[in-house]
């Protein structure tokens, strides 16, 4: 099998070039991959490296065990133990790993009763236990290392009688000694407060339609921490919110609807039928997106602190109660919406799913306006929870380009075009960003199409698309180990300064296909590492025709097609603006290459 990325792809059209990770900017190979031969059963879903002993563990649901991988010699890295979780009861969640300890999280038998963090070395024996709260869902230690942050989930059973609440676990671990931990080190972080005072009304509560109280509502999805670690930021990924949380005085500060992505918007389409053959990626008039983050990573930049969200969404789906519903079986208000018999048609938005819950508040049953889960995207927001900047319909536009025959593909069947249109898309989930020589990037695995997304954040306020990953055969059935990552759950990022070979390291776990993936990310342009002379730096990129060069030069200009359709000499600019839209790639005298998107 091959790595296909994006710039690969279509640089084989035009020059034939290196099947292998050629990429803007960044060299992409894959070097190792665990297997568990556990399809579609968890067999690789969460994973952290710890750098002294060369390890990586990665949680196996499906055996109830943690995989312990030594990847000392990436081409020889093999498994070099098991922890059994069979003792402890439950199902395990996620892991962190800090020097000797490792931190793995637990639910209980009962899912809705508190969970448990357990304390193993990195050999894998035991330490010691405590309790945090129902569905431990992700845990991750603070930079400085003195504390553990645990986001306690609290989903509801499925008939709603029992409704935990969500809650965020604090661990004093400035002992730094697992095994002196006592219960009384654990601090219960709940949203209590917010149920007899007002709140901002941006934050989804409708849980259990309605009846369940602000503090059961809300379900903590997943953790960052600012460089200081002195504040948390929790994705509330169901109520659409981010909370904040002061570690030092394990209290909470405050909670920040979202708010919503106009879908109307010039670049903030998506394709929205599964039956209808054509992909059509175009606006939609009063048509919202719930960002819904799952991962969210906190980083700094020029003495600010920013969030980075991958913006799957996620509905409430119970037998109790539901908030999903098809366009087609919703009443749409036709003094709003052109036509509504045929906005309902399965070819254009009846088969889309939305909340039953927004949009419909004036009478209670007519909707003046439809609200998706997730944005199909992935954002930076200020720590205010005000948006920087987001992605717009570039997940969208650059699968349909690269694997058109394949587009919104689902993860566990690979004859599923477009299966996914109708539902939340490609699915950004996994989330991970680290510096790669001098260069900030944000890497966000797409969990249902698959495959990576790889963006230069330097700048937040504008960041630049780099290059598509994906490790998928579409040829095989998915259940076939040939058939590569499916599912990516959880991206873990490996500096060049812990990783073994001294090259940045991605390590990917993958839940339906059951591997966990390492992958070699440099600097380069190519995994020949030949040397780049002269780079093509321009902005905007996506544009809808022009673009500024930062420095004048002398460039060819190729689309999809591979055929020259414009050189420029000495120029500051291209001008595209008369060209269809789509995919170019341009060329410098050094032969170095950049790969642009014309809206």
């Amino acid at each position: 099998m091959k790595i296909q990325n994006m710039r690969s792809y279509l640089l084989s059209l035009a020059l034939l070039i290196s099947t292998l990770g050629f990429s803007q900017g960044l060299a992409f190979e894959r070097t190792y991959n665990y297997h568990t031969q556990q399809f579609n059963q968890g067999g690789a879903e969460i994973n952290a490296y710890e750098p002294l002993s060369q390890r990586i563990f990665s949680t196996n649901a499906a055996e109830s065990k943690i995989d312990i991988l030594k990847i000392s010699d990436l081409r020889k890295s093999y498994r070099v133990g098991r922890i059994d979780l069979t003792p402890y009861s439950g199902s395990v969640n996620s892991l962190a790993v800090q020097g000797n300890v490792l931190a793995v999280a637990l639910d209980a038998n009962l899912p809705q009763s508190n969970g448990k963090v357990v304390f193993f070395d990195t050999n894998g024996t035991y330490l010691n236990q405590v309790v945090v709260g129902a569905m431990p869902d992700m845990i991750c230690f603070a930079p400085s290392t003195q504390y553990i942050l645990v986001a306690n989930e609290g989903e509801p059973s499925d008939d709603y009688t029992i409704d935990p609440l969500g809650t965020v676990s604090v661990i004093d671990f400035r002992s730094g000694s697992a095994t002196t931990l006592t219960q009384a080190d654990v601090h219960s972080v709940d949203f209590t407060r917010y149920d007899t005072i007002p709140y901002d009304p941006s934050i989804n509560i409708y849980g259990n339609n309605g009846l369940s109280s602000f503090s059961q509502d809300v379900e903590p999805e997943y953790i960052a921490i600012d460089p200081s670690s002195t504040k948390a930021y929790v994705s509330l990924q169901e109520n659409n919110a981010l909370a904040i949380i002061d570690i030092f005085t394990f209290s909470l500060d405050t909670v920040i609807g979202l708010g919503y992505k106009d879908h109307n918007l010039a670049g903030n389409g998506f394709d929205a039928s599964d039956v209808s053959s054509n992909i059509d990626i175009q606006p939609h008039f009063n048509v919202f997106g719930m960002y819904q983050p799952d991962a969210i990573q906190a980083f700094a930049k020029n003495g600010n602190t920013y969030i980075v969200s991958a913006n799957e969404g996620d509905s409430r789906e119970y037998s109790a109660y539901s908030e999903v519903e098809r366009v087609n079986n919703v009443n749409l208000n036709p003094i709003i919406f052109n036509s509504p018999s045929t906005l309902q048609l399965d070819s254009v938005l009846g088969r889309l799913k939305v909340s039953t819950t927004l949009g419909n508040k004036r009478t209670g049953f007519v909707h003046d306006s439809l609200f998706t889960f997730g944005t199909r995207s992935f954002s930076i927001w200020d720590t205010q929870g005000q948006l920087v900047w987001d992605s717009g319909d570039d997940f969208e536009q650059i699968t349909s380009q690269a694997y058109a025959a394949n587009f919104n593909s689902n993860n566990d069947d690979n004859n599923s075009r477009k299966d996914r249109s109708d539902d939340r898309g490609p699915e950004p989930e996994a989330l991970a960003i680290g510096e790669v020589d001098g260069v900030l990037y944000a890497f966000i695995g797409l969990e249902r199409m698959g495959g990576i997304m790889i963006y230069n954040i330097n700048n937040p306020q504008a960041p630049v698309f780099d290059s598509y990953i994906l490790e998928r055969d579409f040829s095989v059935a998915a259940n076939d180990t040939a058939t590569g990552d499916l599912g990516p759950e959880h991206i873990t990022f490996i500096s060049a300064q812990k990783s073994p070979n001294g090259i940045a390291l991605l390590a990917v776990s993958n839940e339906v296909s059951g591997n966990l993936s390492l992958y070699q990310v440099g600097q380069g342009i190519g995994i020949d590492e030949e040397l780049v002379e002269k780079t093509i730096e321009l902005y905007p990129n996506p544009s809808t025709g022009i673009f500024h060069l930062s420095e004048k030069q002398s460039l060819q200009i190729y689309n999809s097609e591979g055929q020259l359709i414009k050189e420029v000499q000495n120029e500051s600019e291209i001008d595209l603006s008369q060209e269809p839209t789509g995919f170019y790639t341009i060329i410098n005298k050094a032969g170095n290459t950049l790969k642009i998107i014309k809206n």
